[in-house]
């Protein structure tokens, strides 16, 4: 794939996806349908998934340039975000986020989708800045920070845009674990080589049942969120 911004490796039944565009990880048409085929080309070789970001970032979001710009990109853009948290909740092998550096918007949400979050200590931050910036939570955010957060954290992530150290990240819900920088990704393969022992269809059918009210929730609701986003670009145009 030529300039891919996400790389596919796999070994021993272990595969690794790195987002890595240079920059922030932003969450473009292009990064989000790698991400897609990525997953599709794991589920194929039948493999636990490692995901994981570029040196100091996992992603910040969506490309914010395309969603400036508006219009059906735009919509389509943030219809497969969402719809890719229920892509990997319900992705049938393991999936271990190895998150190591700063996580905001749908990053945290693709993040929160996996089975396993490990976190790299550091000075990042970790948010939902939706408030921060002018946007009411979309129905899809709110449900994966739910999914994953201790309610008190969940009020600040979601009310306030709290700007979580990774520390903090941790009480809050966001990761399971913290490494050191140089542990993260030897520690998900150690993770992967234990989930290995899991058996197949017993991981996939309790991770449907456990799983299938949220997934059945947010496919209702992107398209309320996108029909959000319609009403707010055409107030944002109109004549003040």
């Amino acid at each position: 794939m030529t300039n891919a911004a996400v790389q596919y490796r796999v070994q021993d039944r272990v595969a690794t996806i790195r987002i890595d565009d240079g920059k922030r990880n932003a969450l473009s048409p292009q990064v989000l349908r790698e991400i897609y085929q990525a997953l599709d080309r794991a589920q194929s070789d039948r493999a636990i998934v490692i995901m994981t970001g570029r040196e100091t970032v996992f992603s910040a979001g969506f490309d914010l340039h395309v969603l400036k710009r508006g219009g059906v990109t735009a919509l389509r853009m943030l219809g497969a975000g969402y719809a890719l948290t229920v892509r990997v909740m319900a992705y049938p092998y393991p999936v271990i986020a190895a998150c190591n550096g700063h996580s905001l918007a749908m990053g945290v949400f693709l993040m929160l989708s996996a089975d396993y979050v490990i976190g790299s200590r550091g000075d990042f931050k970790i948010a939902a800045n939706e408030v921060a910036i002018g946007m009411t939570m979309p129905r899809v955010a709110a449900a994966m920070l739910r999914h994953r957060l201790n309610p008190a954290a969940f009020q600040r992530a979601v009310t306030l845009s709290k700007y979580f150290d990774v520390e903090s990240a941790r009480s809050a819900g966001f990761f399971d674990e913290l490494v050191d920088p140089a542990d993260l990704i030897p520690r998900a393969e150690a993770c992967a080589d234990e989930f290995k022992k899991l058996d197949p269809r017993a991981h996939a059918a309790s991770k449907r049942r456990i799983r299938s009210a949220l997934i059945r929730k947010i496919r209702f609701s992107i398209p309320l969120d996108l029909l959000d986003a319609v009403l707010i670009g055409l107030r944002g145009a109109r004549p003040r």
